[in-house]
């Protein structure tokens, strides 16, 4: 049986380097390709338009996300993983033990949430879980889950949908790292009319006044690091 192809993606070369070597000292684990941020890891996993990069044309099996990486979020880079190669396995690592990012993490598609204070214990057996079709979670997210089913069973809801659009979530990031309107337009090809518009459209789908509080709201949902 061949070994499991994983992409790992984290902003930091030393946290990657380590990952890299608990990963690949396992004979049925095999890391075939790294990536600096969220976007660069949905272009090695699903391809860019020229393709997959040279030494990537067998895929990969599993993609590990850091979650809080710039340009993309590993919840972002996730969802966008799932909608274009919905057979690749994602998991989440994470050094927040945080409920609300450990909800965003499976409705993005991953497959478990790994903290990075227990990696080298739990990373090896969350890495086989996922290729099992078999979640990985650790154990106050299982009591996060049972709590939050048990709540929404009481209260009859559902699980709620995302209440921004990708792209007003990547306008946001955008606006809490810092940038103007027109950095941001030029970031996304887009005018700084459009840039305006969304964000507006965002303040008063959340509520909110400034970029303050939509700040607030970022690092809350895992959008930017604190």
């Amino acid at each position: 049986m061949s070994a499991t192809r994983i992409l790992l993606a984290d902003d930091h070369s030393l946290v990657r380097r380590g990952l890299r070597l608990i990963l690949d000292a396992e004979p049925d684990l095999l890391v075939v390709a790294e990536a600096a941020d969220g976007e660069e890891a949905v272009e090695l996993a699903t391809g860019s338009p020229g393709g997959l990069r040279p030494g990537l044309e067998g895929g990969v099996d599993l993609v590990i996300l850091d979650i809080a990486m710039p340009r993309m979020t590993g919840i972002q880079a996730a969802r966008e993983i799932s909608r274009r190669a919905p057979h690749i396995r994602i998991l989440i690592l994470s050094m927040y033990d945080n409920e609300q990012y450990f909800f965003e993490a499976l409705k993005a598609g991953a497959s478990g949430y790994v903290l990075k204070s227990v990696a080298d214990r739990d990373l090896i057996e969350a890495c086989r879980a996922a290729m099992r079709g078999e979640p990985f979670l650790y154990p106050g997210a299982v009591t996060a889950l049972i709590r939050d089913f048990l709540q929404r069973e009481r209260d009859g809801d559902g699980i709620p949908d995302r209440i921004l659009t990708p792209r007003e979530e990547q306008i946001t990031k955008l606006i809490a790292e810092g940038n103007s309107a027109k950095e941001i337009a030029e970031s996304l090809t887009i005018s700084v009319k459009t840039v305006d518009r969304h964000r507006a459209n965002i303040l008063q789908k959340l509520g909110m006044r400034d970029r303050l509080e939509l700040t607030r709201f970022a690092i809350r949902t895992g959008l930017v690091e604190p």
